[in-house]
């Protein structure tokens, strides 16, 4: 069947992104068995344009669906479409307009990091400039017409990463991309997903590093035992969960009264010395509790304020702290 070719919708333009999925399921299941459930009933949509963050802990389906997604396994159950082809049907079309960075990737140790990069731009029809390529993710020119197999792993990574991006892909789909990776490394890759939406990309950021995926992503699910447990921007998370702002106060003295606990919004109160810890749900609380303290009697020297992280988010959602998951990859 003959495919028409998409094109890339200009990611300043909302509408345009309201109307087009660059990956949609519906109600997708993948069992293993009679046992294993590893992505249950998972209705998702991810729109042209975005980064999207997908998390979630060890076990949790979020390699399984990739999976499904590029066809490399078949679902149970259910649907999945990939800038608008189905994913089991159009596989071949799909593989031509995605750039993969797979969790668990294999390169050939004989061939030079040059020589992947000639055949990946080969097999897609492409005409990229390999040491374009190679310059973009910050692999040394040196190491071009070097053997893969001496390779560190941050430079496999990065190797990896060039080969993803072949052909200019209308959605880029990073599983754990800063894996090995140093931190020069790792702004590179979120300077990349940058780039890549910037110009109409669609990017899809799986990985367990939280605090890469707040910084970059404009949207995250959380995946949890197979089930998608939350969906939203990272403010959109926290309102669902309450979470809001913790209000830090270096005070001259502690009041003998202190009257916070009566203010709406405030859902804790901690004294530590001179200092006051205040948490709050609503953003109009901060300022009405700077004001109380005062009213209280007492002289604020300082103040800061500090939102909920996407590590707390996680924890929360999921029962596993960032570093609990990021112990357990194998097996995702």
């Amino acid at each position: 069947m003959d495919q028409v070719p998409r094109t890339k919708t200009d990611s300043g333009d909302s509408s345009a992104r309201d109307e087009q999925a660059a990956i949609e399921t519906s109600g997708l299941t993948k069992r293993y068995g009679d046992d294993v459930l590893a992505v249950d009933d998972l209705n998702l949509t991810v729109y042209e344009g975005e980064i999207f963050g997908f998390l979630g802990p060890n076990g949790a389906g979020k390699s399984t669906t990739i999976d499904v997604l590029m066809d490399y396994v078949r679902p149970t159950s259910g649907s999945a479409t990939v800038l608008g082809f189905d994913a089991q049907a159009d596989t071949r079309a799909i593989h031509q307009r995605v750039g993969i960075l797979p969790d668990g990737y294999g390169l050939y140790d004989r061939l030079t990091g040059r020589k992947h990069l000639e055949y990946a731009v080969d097999l897609k029809g492409a005409d990229d400039d390999p040491a374009t390529l190679l310059e973009r993710v910050g692999l040394d020119p040196s190491a071009a017409d070097r053997a893969v197999g001496g390779y560190s792993k941050g430079m496999t990574q990065r190797l990896a990463l060039a080969i993803a991006l072949v052909g200019d892909p209308d959605l880029l789909i990073l599983d754990e991309p800063s894996s090995g990776l140093d931190p020069n490394g790792v702004r590179l890759v979120r300077e990349i997903a940058r780039d890549h939406a910037d110009r109409g990309g669609t990017v899809f950021f799986s990985s367990h590093i939280l605090s890469q995926v707040e910084a970059v992503c404009d949207r995250v699910a959380i995946l949890n035992r197979g089930r998608l447990v939350a969906v939203d921007s990272i403010g959109g998370l926290r309102d669902a969960l309450g979470t809001g702002s913790t209000v830090t106060l270096a005070v001259d003295a502690i009041p003998d009264e202190l009257t916070l606990g009566e203010l709406a919004g405030v859902t804790d109160v901690a004294v530590d010395g001179r200092t006051i810890r205040v948490n709050v749900d609503d953003p109009a609380a901060k300022v009405a509790v700077i004001d109380r303290i005062r009213e209280d009697g007492a002289a604020v020297l300082d103040v800061s304020i500090a939102e909920s992280s996407l590590e707390d988010l996680f924890t929360a959602y999921t029962g596993d702290t960032p570093s609990e998951a990021a112990a357990q990859e194998v097996g995702e």
